[in-house]
């Protein structure tokens, strides 16, 4: 029997408007999210921006074969990170649009998996924009490192249209593809190991009843993956990231306070967007405590009750049971780094979302649907409205990432007793050279948390960087009392100890940080700095190298290793060094001080001059530059002006020993 015209116009109606639809969720997104493409990197971001030791092809294979390159061991999400690294370098606008493509693409499949579930047309396009736009998700796309979660969330999705295909028509393709999607989706972030088990809900709440030759024998392989994946992943979390201690020590009881409690929480930020934070308050767990409990228990009451509804309607207790699924790896019952600052995050619920969002669309719709006739051509300007509305809040939270001083700003406003922001924010500041503001900010975060070793460790760098070293060893101290073997620490210990010239010992903290972290490329380039001091110069050398193998732009490390070349007379390498130093940091005044000083001793004085008055313009009071500028004059047989450089160079430092030398010959000479 031939199809009828109007039967082969409805598929193409459906396609063209399908089209139509996805082009305007997603260029709603992108508008919402306009703000967040200025925004900078934050926090964590170098822990996912591949690292400079990781930008090779040799660094790509790491990636793979390597658990601990990097942070968490997601290597796909880290060979894209490293192809975003060739396209855009240290750029952040490439990646966070990189991450809006993402979740503005994952909200279109969103509404292509509604509608292979023969959920409405309305109500899938509607749930996928409340996706897009709903403001909880901004953490998601505006932090850089949350790109796991769109790029994830995407191949989940793939993954799930793709095997809603192979349960209609069974063809192994259909299957094969949907498995590769869910292994990538794994290989990004292990929270999509929760598919299979929402694939076998939707079964459920579709055909009221599940098979287990149908649905379940086909989800097997998926579950064992998911379940092998997420112990993986848990053991990466303790091994390499640090989520094991005090912090994580809770009895099961205290556990399942956390887990009811937080999903109470996300359910209330879904249904109410208003005070969204980055770093929520860490609830006390009290397990005595007879109120903490109506949380677990008013979960239990809503599952009883939706299952006593289920007769007249399955779609809620599915929604739900989908919803508390994909949360379940982020309910205290693995440890994940994060719940060191709080037992909730925003990011934590960008997946789980999905189920409730739909049940909104759905519900939405249906309602309308019941009003009077005369109404209902007005639900697709209440439709914009909503999302109009929740464009704004989104467009609003985005200001808050903008960057990391923000960022922490922002969190202390609105949580103030959060000692890991005010810890960050005075890191932040003592970065910026705003050392006051630094360790006001540090010494709070030590009020209100006492034991954190990190806050220590910032002190002792910021009374380091003025000069109180006898009380930055003591703040370095109380540090590694409570963290022995915590590398940076450390290392900035090292970096002191040099200051203070007491070089055996830097030595021996500096070689203890790298017997811990071999690739830790701050530590290596102290070690040298402390055998260049001890003469030890071709060790230095040999240390300054494999520095710059994991950070061939650190720009403090090529310096030093030009120096230590000139001491061993290898002018033209220490010339080079010092050249590429100034290609990155093209303001370094010493390194091109260190290239002026190589340059006259190769005898080339009229660029040694040159770059001595390059270096002054960035730093008009550096002694080193106006004797180094006098000198070549001297040699140039400019002596009077040779003379007033020296007499600059000492007015900036008296104690300026080879400028004096230099202007006593100069005064010699004339």
């Amino acid at each position: 029997m031939k199809a009828t015209p109007s039967e082969t116009a409805q598929p193409k109606s459906i396609i063209f408007g399908s089209i139509g639809l996805g082009a305007l969720v997603a260029c709603a997104t992108v508008v919402a999210y306009l703000p967040a493409l200025q925004g900078g990197f934050i926090w964590n971001d170098s822990d996912y921006v591949t690292a400079p030791a990781l930008r090779s092809l040799g660094g790509l294979v790491r990636i793979w074969a390597e658990p601990g390159a990097t942070q968490q061991y997601y290597p796909l999400l880290h060979s894209a990170f490293w192809v975003e690294h060739r396209l855009f370098g240290d750029r952040p606008l490439g990646y966070h649009a990189v991450t809006l493509l993402l979740h503005a693409g994952s909200a279109v499949l969103f509404a292509l998996v509604l509608r292979r579930l023969l959920v409405g047309g309305p109500a899938a396009w509607l749930a996928a924009l409340l996706f897009a736009l709903h403001p909880v998700h901004v953490e998601s796309v505006a932090w850089i490192t949350e790109q796991k979660n769109t790029l994830s969330l995407a191949l989940y999705l793939g993954a799930a249209l793709a095997y809603l295909r192979f349960d209609q028509t069974r063809r192994p393709g259909a299957y094969a593809l949907a498995l590769s999607l869910f292994v990538l989706s794994l290989l990004c972030k292990t929270v999509t190991a929760t598919l299979p088990a929402a694939l076998l809900v939707v079964f459920w709440w579709k055909r009221g009843r599940l098979s287990l030759r149908r649905d379940a024998l086909a989800l097997l392989p998926w579950l064992a993956l998911g379940a092998a994946a997420g112990l993986f992943s848990s053991w990466v979390e303790k091994a390499y990231v640090g989520a094991q201690g005090a912090d994580f020590d809770l009895s099961a009881a205290g556990r399942l306070l956390v887990a009811g409690r937080a999903i109470w929480f996300y359910l209330g930020k879904l249904a109410w967007p208003v005070g969204l934070n980055f770093v929520y308050p860490r609830w006390s767990i009290d397990t005595a405590a007879w109120w903490p409990w109506l949380f677990p228990l008013g979960v239990l009451a809503v599952i009883a009750a939706l299952w006593a509804l289920r007769r007249r309607a399955r779609g809620p207790l599915a929604a739900f049971l989908i919803f508390v699924g994909s949360l379940f790896p982020a309910l205290s019952f693995v440890n994940l780094y994060g719940a060191r600052y709080s037992w909730v995050w925003d990011h934590w619920q960008y997946l789980p979302d999905l189920s409730l969002l739909a049940l909104a669309a759905a519900g939405l719709v249906a309602g309308w649907r019941l009003t009077a006739p005369a109404l209902r051509p007005l639900g697709p300007a209440l439709a914009a409205a909503l999302a109009v509305l929740l464009g704004a809040l989104t467009w609003a939270h985005c200001a808050a990432f903008a960057d990391s001083e923000t960022l922490w700003r922002t969190t202390l406003a609105r949580n103030p007793s959060c000692w890991m922001a005010y810890n960050n924010l005075g890191a932040e500041l003592l970065a910026k050279g705003r050392l006051e503001e630094a360790m006001t900010n540090i010494r709070a975060a030590l009020k209100y948390g006492p034991g954190n070793a990190s806050a220590y460790s910032n002190l002792g760098d910021a009374l380091s960087k003025e000069g109180r070293l006898g009380e930055a060893f003591a703040q370095y101290g109380r540090a590694l009392e409570i963290e022995p073997n915590n590398v940076l620490t450390l290392t900035n210990l090292g970096s002191a100890l040099l200051q203070a010239g007491r070089v055996d010992e830097a030595v021996a903290h500096f070689e203890r940080a790298l017997a811990l972290k071999p690739d830790l490329a701050k530590a290596n380039a102290g070690l040298g700095d402390a055998l260049l001091q001890s003469g030890r110069t071709e060790d230095a050398i040999a240390r300054f190298r494999r520095a710059l193998e994991f950070d061939p732009d650190d720009v403090s490390a090529l310096a030093n290793l030009g120096a230590a070349s000139a001491q061993k007379g290898r002018l033209d390498e220490a010339v080079g060094e010092f050249q590429r130093a100034l290609e990155i940091n093209p303001r370094f005044a010493t390194a091109r001080i260190n290239l002026g000083n190589a340059l006259l001793q190769s005898g080339r004085t009229d660029d040694a001059i040159a770059r001595f008055r390059e270096a002054l313009a960035f730093e008009p009071n550096s002694s080193a530059a106006h004797n180094g500028l006098g000198f070549g004059l001297l040699m140039k047989g400019r002596t009077d002006q040779a003379v007033s450089e020296f007499q600059r160079a000492l007015a900036i430092d008296p104690n300026n020993a080879g400028a004096r030398r230099n202007l006593e010959d100069a005064l010699r000479r004339r």
